[in-house]
């Protein structure tokens, strides 16, 4: 009985952690569903605010919001490519890893543009302009070479593999149409044979040459695919005709019968 209250209990304790660890991982789950929600909306939010400087605000304020926009634009594409490609091929791993390296420097120009845009000397700023366009220049120009690579050879791949598929279509095909060359050699087999038989130029076969007795059992392959021969009918038995009977020398003639 104890035993028996005491396995109830270790069920019920392991039942218990099932429940709270479970909890746990959805509360984790959603928060992790919820802050992923916020970063993109506060994304989308920050990148529509600077197209809108970026076309809305000329001089200084504008360029800086176009450098950002297009930081920000090259870099997203190039992680989103990078990851997709890492999923389905390993050798991406280290494609992804100097991504990472870039990346750095690249948070590190946002925030830099970023606390630019609320600097009041916009004539020290306007100085520091052509150092920050090319800093962009180099790290947008990595980004779209390794977002361009990883692209590349993810369609080689794709071509390679459509390449390997018609392939084997093809072979599949002609596999399933393998009536038609067996129909093409019957057709020139027998056209072949009907030429031999009969003269193209005439509409009547040739009459058939006369029969050899020397021949008739010779067993060729062609008489198994012959008509039978005829029967002959079959003859009355009716008594031979004494005037028609031939006689010949070594022959006995028959003696007259006499009459007593």
């Amino acid at each position: 009985m104890e035993a028996a209250i005491t396995i109830l209990a270790l069920l019920l304790v392991a039942f218990i952690a099932l429940g709270v660890y479970a909890t746990v991982k959805a509360v984790g789950a959603a928060k992790r569903g919820v802050d992923r929600t916020i970063t993109q909306a506060r994304r989308t939010v920050e990148d529509t605010t600077l197209r809108a400087k970026s076309f809305g605000q000329p001089g200084v304020a504008g360029e800086l919001a176009q450098l950002r926009l297009a930081l920000r634009t090259s870099m997203r594409a190039t992680q989103d490519a990078l990851h997709a490609g890492a999923a389905e091929d390993a050798s991406l791993a280290e494609s992804v890893a100097l991504f990472r390296r870039l990346s750095a420097h690249g948070l590190e120009l946002d925030d830099e543009l970023k606390r630019l845009e609320r600097e009041p000397d916009r004539t020290t700023v306007a100085s520091l302009l052509p150092k920050l366009r090319e800093r962009t220049q180099q790290i947008t120009h990595s980004a779209e070479s390794l977002r361009w690579a990883a692209r590349d050879r993810a369609r080689q791949f794709a071509d390679d593999d459509l390449e390997a598929l018609n392939a084997q279509i093809d072979i599949e095909a002609g596999a399933l149409r393998h009536w038609t060359t067996d129909e093409s050699s019957r057709t020139s087999a027998g056209g072949s044979a009907g030429s031999r038989a009969q003269d193209p130029g005439t509409d009547w076969p040739e009459p058939a040459a006369p029969a050899d007795p020397s021949a008739a059992h010779s067993g060729t392959a062609e008489d198994a695919w012959s008509e039978p021969a005829r029967e002959e009918s079959p003859q009355a038995i009716t008594a031979p005709d004494p005037r028609l009977r031939t006689t010949y020398p070594w022959q006995k003639s028959t003696r007259p019968e006499t009459t007593n």
